[in-house]
């Protein structure tokens, strides 16, 4: 499994934020490339980059961040928030990102996000599925939409995508454990590979996301208030 670290940007500063709430914003560092160093000195491979202010404004913003973190590290970055256009999604790759994950284009515009999961392919292209009581959410989680979770998935699974991101918004933030019920029930989607996150507070959650098949799960929190250090997940990579 995929271990995977997040970095969360809102005006070029590593944040976090409680259920998606934007007013939660606590900041951790304002020097994410320093935040980035530690991760890949402790042997950790894998970041998840998001632009918050780019998810709220609808548009790429924090791109040079990316920049900055792929040309000065060796990190493997999967990049997202305010994936909306070509332009958008052309300037994450330009930047760097191995990844780029897209959740609201999917609800708002399905057959734009189609195409370029046929032109860039479904190694390069994540679906995210960001989801409040088994709805999916869109624009930076303030946002809620009628799809429900599993069959959101299935749908796309069917159109070829391979790798999806599931967030519980519910859990994101608060420290007490992920969505271990939910998760077991998308991993039974034939041919998806699922990041987990949201809630992971220690490495015994890690251990169990393991066990019960995820791909990846991705860490943020949990590292930032010293619940889990970066050489314990060193370790389980």
């Amino acid at each position: 499994m995929r271990i995977i670290v997040a970095i969360d940007i809102i005006e070029g500063k590593c944040v976090r934020l409680t259920q998606g709430d934007y007013s939660t914003k606590k900041i951790y560092s304002a020097d994410p490339l320093e935040l980035a160093r530690k991760v890949e000195d402790n042997g950790i491979v894998y970041l998840h980059l998001v632009d918050l202010d780019g998810a709220k404004n609808k548009k790429i913003i924090n791109y040079k961040v990316l920049e900055m973190i792929t040309g000065k590290t060796s990190l493997k970055v999967d990049f997202g928030g305010g994936i909306r256009s070509d332009d958008d999604l052309r300037i994450a790759f330009e930047c760097g990102a191995l990844q780029v994950t897209c959740g609201s284009i999917a609800v708002t515009n399905p057959q734009l996000f189609i195409e370029w999961l046929v032109k860039w392919g479904p190694e390069k292209i994540i679906l995210g599925a960001d989801f409040k009581k088994g709805k999916i959410t869109t624009e930076g989680w303030m946002e809620s939409s009628q799809n429900d979770i599993i069959s959101f998935l299935n749908h796309y699974r069917a159109k070829g995508v391979s790798y999806t991101i599931c967030t519980d918004i519910e859990k994101d933030g608060m420290l007490q454990g992920p969505s271990i019920d939910t998760y077991k029930e998308i991993i039974q989607i034939e041919g998806l590979n699922l990041i987990a996150s949201g809630g992971i507070s220690s490495v015994k959650d890690v251990e169990e996301l393991r066990e019960i098949g995820c791909e990846g799960a991705i860490i943020g929190k949990a590292v930032y208030e010293g619940r889990i250090t970066l050489n314990e997940l060193s370790i389980q990579c």
